[in-house]
């Protein structure tokens, strides 16, 4: 069985959709009228969260680098890379699935997360543009071409998603799915908690301001996710829903052991602030907390605490209708005429 592309318009179908996928629908978005009580709150929310990277002031930032260890600045360059590669992935990635939605309110909502992963990948270049040479800033971008550990792990989110893209079943759009989470639920995340801990040693904190709205556009995005991997099991009742929450469970834990071989490789032991043990444990954690979400078992049962509490006062904002800067002293300021690199 394959999912056939939503069609431009169709006259004989309802405006609310029968499916998503493979269902009937005009193709006329009324917000007032959708299958989901959750889309158009969830659409709400998306908005409240627009932000522009180059209104945030990297001054201070600029004037840190230098002072950064040599250990700092690789780690943060090749960090930057990576987010950029998944993001750039995430956005093709999410305009391939639209097509196949056939909610107009489940496709809007994706276009509306595609256009929050372009700004994501506006932000990473705003950044590096700042601090290094743009020689420099290509390398970066290119720096998960040539490192095996990183090709390994990104490899296992693309193969996922050209299943889908080659073979657009129910199976693997549910399958696309659950990477998709994996991609914006886990493997950002040892990256977060580099960033999350210069900004508590009030380290490149605009930078990790940054970094927070990205982490609280991503969690909106898994939130999607999770819920059309857990609708769409429940109206395609051909499917086996066990079989399914077995692979998820088994795909995060897979996951999990990528991303902590790859905190290894990038942050490395005996990290000020960020003991190895610790992170392990917290991107343990991590994945039983996102399996937990598509409906899974636990894949680390024993894993139930998150060890990094200090994490969570710039993680947890509640899908995006908080930010941690305004819980603390540092709020950032946005570039002006009065204010801006003209000051250093």
């Amino acid at each position: 069985m394959t999912i056939e592309k939503r069609t431009l318009v169709d006259y004989d179908a309802p405006n609310r959709s029968t499916g998503i996928i493979n269902g009937k629908t005009s193709n006329v978005l009324n917000w007032d009228d959708t299958r989901f009580a959750w889309a158009y709150p969830m659409y709400k929310n998306m908005l409240q969260n627009f932000w522009i990277p180059d209104e945030i002031n990297m001054s201070n930032d600029l004037k840190q680098w230098p002072e950064l260890s040599d250990r700092e600045q690789q780690s943060f360059k090749k960090i930057i890379g990576l987010l950029a590669f998944l993001d750039s992935i995430q956005t093709d990635y999410s305009g391939k699935i639209a097509d196949y939605l056939t909610d107009s309110s489940l496709a809007a909502l994706m276009q509306v997360l595609s256009f929050q992963e372009v700004v994501h990948n506006q932000s990473y270049s705003y950044i590096l543009s700042t601090l290094v040479p743009s020689a420099e800033q290509e390398e970066i971008f290119d720096y998960w071409k040539h490192d095996p550990i990183l090709q390994k792990r990104n490899q296992f989110i693309t193969d996922g998603y050209q299943d889908f893209i080659d073979d657009p079943s129910p199976e693997n759009f549910l399958k696309s799915c659950v990477y998709d989470v994996v991609l914006e639920g886990l493997f950002f995340y040892a990256g977060f908690a580099f960033f999350y801990n210069l900004a508590r040693n009030q380290k490149m904190v605009s930078t990790s301001t940054m970094i927070n709205y990205i982490n609280r556009d991503e969690q909106i995005h898994v939130h999607l996710f999770s819920r059309i991997f857990n609708e769409t099991l429940k109206e395609q009742t051909q499917l086996d829903d066990e079989e399914f929450r077995q692979f998820t469970t088994e795909t995060f834990r897979q996951a999990a052991e990528l991303e902590i071989e790859w905190a290894h490789h990038i942050i490395g032991e005996d990290f000020p602030g960020i003991p190895m043990m610790d992170l392990d444990s917290y991107i343990r954690f991590t994945a039983n907390t996102r399996a937990q979400q598509m409906g899974a078992e636990r894949p680390f049962p024993e894993h139930r605490k998150n060890p990094m509490r200090w994490i969570r006062a710039y993680q947890n904002v509640d899908e995006g209708k908080s930010d941690f800067f305004e819980q603390k002293s540092r709020q950032y300021t946005k570039v002006s005429e009065d204010n801006g690199f003209d000051d250093l």
